[in-house]
C-alpha cells in the first residue's frame, strides 16, 4: 500500500500519547539508576567530577566525544579556522584555483600534526593506487584498494607501518588510523572512477586535491571522487538563496546539540551503566529497553555532530557534502540503517548497487549484501565483535527481503489487496515494530558489548515475555505509525514541490 496512507487523527494522537509517556516512565527509571550508582566504585572510571552546584558528576565513558571537546577541541579550532580563512581568501581572489590551496593546505595540516613519515605514507598509498588505476580496470582497482586497506587493519602490517611514525601524543593513533582508512577509501574511488573514464584518466594532481582536503581527511565522510571533482572545478561560485543563513542555523544547532549531550550525560549514564551486568540486571525491563535505545540514539547525535561540524565546513567551501546518518528514532528498516552516510553511500555505488542492481532478486541480493558486509568488516578492523555484527545485519537486511517476497506471494497478496489502505498500513506497521527492535539489539552489539546485547535480548524475549515483550511491541509499534505518518507528510509536500517546478 503506499506511503500516502492516512490514519485517523484521534489514533495517531493516542499513539503520540502511548509514546511519549512510554519514554518518560523508562527515562525516570535511568535517571533513578544513574543518581543512585553515581558513587559506586565499579563507575570510578567512566563518571567523573562534573557540576559539583548541581551535586552532579559526568558520564565520561566515550573516549571519543571526550577527545573532540578536550584533547583535541583547540587542534581543531585551529586547523578549522585557517582553513576557511584561506578558503575564504581564495574563493573572494582566485576561484579557479581553490582546490590546490585546499590540497596544500591539507598537506600542510598533515604534515604539521602527524610529521614527514606519514605523510609519505600516505603519498605512497596514493601512488600505488594512481598507477593500479592507470589499467583501466576495475577488478585490479577493488584488489589493490582492499590490500591496501587491510594493511592499515590487518596485523602484522597495521603495526609495521605505524611503527614508521616517530613521536608519541594522546591522538596520534586516532589521527593515523583515521588519515589512512579514509584515504584509501577515496583512492578507490578515485580509481574506479578513472576507469569508468571513456577518454583518458585523470591526473595525480586530481587525487591530491581529492585526498588531502582537510575537513574530510582525518574524521571523513567520504565524498565520491566523482562529486567531489565536479563541484570543486566549478568556477563561479554562487550561494543558494538563503544558503548562508541555513548554514549558521545548522552551526547553532549542532552547537546546541554538544550542550545537550553535555548535560544530557550529568543526569543520565548511558554509556557507564551497560558495564555493570550485575547492577544493570536489576533495573526494570524498561528501563533496560530504553538504555539500550539511549545508547543508539547518542551513537546517532555524536555521528551527527561530528560530521554535521565538518559538513558545515565543506558548505562555506561551496561544497555539498554527504549529509548526516538518519537518526534511528526513524528507523524501522535495515536498509536505511547508518551511522556514516559517506561510507554508505560508498558501498551503495561501488559494492551493494553494483552487485545487487535493484536489489529485488533474492540471490543477487544475498552476494550483494554479503560483499557489502565482508568491505564493512575489513573497513571497521576484523574482530570477534564485528565478525557478529556483521553476520546480523547482513541477515537482518535480507530477512527484510525474503519476508517481502514470501507476502507478495498468494493468497497474502490477494488479502492485502481486499484490505483498506489503513488495515493495511497497521499490519506493515506491527511487522515494522519488530524490525525495529532488531535493528537496536544487532547494532548495540557493536556499540556496547556482546553480553549486553545478550542480556537486553533475554530480557526483553525470555524473561520478560508476555508482559514486558508485548507491551515494549505495542510502544514501538506506536512509534512506528508515527515515523509513517511523518513519511507521509513528508511525500506528500516533496509531490507539491514536484508539481511547482513543472508548472
Amino acid at each position: 500500500m503506499g506511503v500516502k496512507t492516512m490514519l485517523p487523527s484521534y489514533e495517531l494522537g493516542f499513539y503520540a500519547l502511548v509514546v511519549t509517556s512510554a519514554v518518560a516512565y523508562s527515562s525516570s527509571g535511568i535517571f533513578e539508576a544513574s543518581r543512585d550508582s553515581m558513587n559506586r566504585k565499579a563507575f570510578r572510571d567512566g563518571i567523573k567530577p562534573g557540576w559539583h552546584y548541581f551535586g552532579r558528576k559526568m558520564d565520561v565513558a566515550d573516549f571519543e566525544w571526550m577527545m573532540w571537546f578536550t584533547s583535541f577541541r583547540n587542534v581543531i579550532i585551529f586547523a578549522l579556522s585557517g582553513h576557511v580563512l584561506f578558503g575564504k581568501i581564495c574563493s573572494m581572489t582566485v576561484p579557479q584555483h581553490r582546490a590546490v590551496v585546499y590540497m596544500l593546505y591539507g598537506v600542510l595540516a598533515v604534515l604539521g600534526s602527524m610529521g614527514l613519515v606519514y605523510l609519505m605514507i600516505i603519498l605512497s598509498h596514493c601512488l600505488v593506487l594512481y598507477s593500479v588505476a592507470l589499467a583501466k580496470q576495475k577488478w585490479l582497482c577493488y584488489v589493490a584498494g582492499l590490500c591496501c586497506l587491510a594493511s592499515f587493519k590487518v596485523e602484522p602490517f597495521s603495526s609495521w607501518q605505524s611503527g614508521f611514525v616517530t613521536g608519541a601524543f594522546d591522538l596520534q593513533d586516532i589521527l593515523f588510523y583515521g588519515g589512512s582508512s579514509f584515504t584509501i577509501m577515496r583512492c578507490m574511488s578515485f580509481a574506479l572512477e578513472s576507469s569508468e573514464r571513456k577518454e583518458g584518466i585523470y591526473s595525480i594532481f586530481d587525487l591530491l586535491k581529492y585526498n588531502f582536503y582537510l575537513p574530510f581527511f582525518f574524521f571523513g565522510p567520504v565524498m565520491t571522487f566523482d562529486q567531489f571533482h565536479a563541484q570543486v572545478s566549478t568556477r563561479e561560485l554562487r550561494r543558494k538563496d538563503d544558503e548562508m543563513r541555513n548554514i549558521r542555523v545548522h552551526a547553532l544547532l549542532h552547537v546546541g546539540a554538544i550542550i545537550a549531550v553535555d548535560i544530557f550525560f550529568h543526569f543520565f549514564y548511558i554509556l557507564t551503566l551497560p558495564s555493570d551486568l550485575k547492577f544493570v540486571n536489576r533495573l526494570s525491563d524498561w528501563s533496560l529497553a530504553g538504555l539500550a535505545y539511549s545508547n543508539l540514539v547518542y551513537d546517532w547525535v555524536k555521528a551527527a555532530v561530528m560530521f554535521g561540524v565538518i559538513n558545515t565546513i565543506a558548505r562555506l567551501d561551496h561544497l555539498d557534502p554527504p549529509q548526516p546518518p538518519k537518526c534511528i528514532t526513524m528507523l524501522y528498516v535495515f536498509a536505511e540503517t547508518h551511522f556514516d552516510r559517506g561510507i554508505n553511500d560508498w558501498l551503495c555505488k561501488y559494492v551493494y548497487d553494483h552487485i545487487g542492481e535493484n536489489h529485488d532478486n533474492i540471490m543477487k541480493e544475498l552476494v550483494a549484501t554479503i560483499a557489502t558486509f565482508a568491505v564493512t568488516t575489513l573497513w571497521l578492523g576484523p574482530c570477534e565483535i564485528v565478525y557478529i555484527w556483521s553476520v546480523f545485519n547482513c541477515f537482518g537486511l535480507n530477512f527484510e527481503l525474503w519476508v517481502q517476497k514470501f507476502f507478495q506471494q498468494e493468497p497474502f497478496a490477494k488479502l492485502e489487496a481486499k484490505m483498506s489502505a489503513a488495515m493495511s498500513r497497521r499490519i506493515r506497521a506491527v511487522f515494522g515494530a519488530a524490525n525495529f527492535w532488531a535493528i537496536i539489539l544487532y547494532n548495540i552489539l557493536a556499540l556496547n558489548s556482546l553480553e549486553f546485547a545478550l542480556l537486553v535480548t533475554k530480557r526483553l524475549l525470555l524473561t520478560g515475555f508476555p508482559v514486558s515483550t508485548l507491551s515494549i511491541w505495542f510502544i514501538t509499534y506506536c512509534g512506528v505509525q508515527l515515523i509513517k505518518e511523518r513519511e507521509r507528510i513528508l511525500a506528500i509536500e516533496e509531490e507539491k514541490c514536484d508539481k511547482a517546478k513543472v508548472e
